[in-house]
C-alpha cells in the first residue's frame, strides 16, 4: 500500500495519535498547507497550487520543496490536485491533514465527499484535523478503535438504509435513515464500535480527543 498525506488548508492540531498517522507517509502540500509542515515536522516531497495563499516566514527548508504551480483561474481546488498527483504517483491510501475548519467551508464540505467518491473507487481516505477524524462509510461493516466515550456521528449524504450500529451508548439496528435526518449525530463509543450499512453513502466522523458543545 502506497500512503500518502496530503497537507490540507483547514485547521490542524498536532497530536500522538496524528503523528503515529503520518509517519513513514509521502507528504504533498496542497498550498496554505504547506503550513502545517512545520507543525507536524515534516518535509513534503511537493507543493502544488496556484500559491495565493502562501504563509509568510517559511523556514528554508519548507521554501526549499519542489513546487508545481497551477493558474488561479482553474477547475480543481489546490487540494484536489493534489490528491490527483498523489494518485498519479501510485496512492492507494491517502490521510487528508487539515480537512476541516479553516476559512473556506465550501472547500472543507468538498474534502468531505470527495473522500466519499475516492472510496468508491477503491482508495482508502482518513480525513483529519487532529482533534476530529472522518472515515467514509460505504456499503460494508467496519470496525473501529475508538477508546470507550469517544463521541461521533455519522453524516448522511444521502438515504440510508440497512444501518445498523453496534459498540455505541445508542445502538441501531438496520434503521433507515432519511437524507438530512440528525437521528445519528452526537452519539458515543460503548465498546468495540461497529457499523454496518447495506446503502447508501455516510462519512463516520469521531472525536477522540473531548470537546465540548451541543
Amino acid at each position: 500500500m502506497s500512503q500518502f498525506t496530503i497537507l490540507l488548508g483547514g485547521d490542524l492540531v498536532r497530536t500522538p495519535v496524528l503523528d503515529d498517522q503520518v509517519a513513514g507517509t509521502r507528504v504533498i502540500a496542497a498550498d496554505s498547507g504547506i503550513r502545517h509542515a512545520e507543525l507536524l515536522g515534516l518535509t513534503p516531497e511537493l507543493w502544488v497550487g496556484d500559491f495565493d495563499s502562501v504563509p509568510k516566514d517559511l523556514p528554508p527548508r519548507l521554501q526549499s520543496v519542489p513546487t508545481r504551480k497551477f493558474p488561479a483561474e482553474k477547475d480543481k481546488t489546490d487540494g484536489e490536485l493534489a490528491i490527483d498527483i498523489a494518485r498519479e504517483k501510485g496512492a492507494t491510501s491517502l490521510i487528508l491533514a487539515g480537512a476541516f475548519g479553516g476559512l473556506r467551508a465550501d472547500h472543507a464540505f468538498l474534502h468531505l465527499a470527495l473522500a466519499l467518491r475516492l472510496a468508491e473507487n477503491g482508495v482508502s481516505v482518513l480525513l483529519t484535523s487532529g482533534a476530529q477524524e472522518g472515515v467514509p462509510l460505504l456499503n460494508r461493516s467496519a470496525e473501529f478503535d475508538y477508546g470507550e466515550g469517544t463521541m461521533f456521528s455519522i453524516h448522511g449524504f444521502s438515504d440510508l438504509a440497512g444501518l445498523t450500529v453496534e459498540g455505541a451508548r445508542w445502538p441501531l439496528a438496520n434503521v433507515e435513515v432519511p437524507f438530512g435526518s440528525s437521528l445519528t449525530i452526537s452519539n458515543a463509543v460503548a465498546g468495540k464500535l461497529r457499523i454496518q450499512l447495506a446503502s447508501g453513502r455516510a462519512l463516520l466522523v469521531a472525536h477522540p480527543f473531548p470537546i465540548s458543545g451541543s
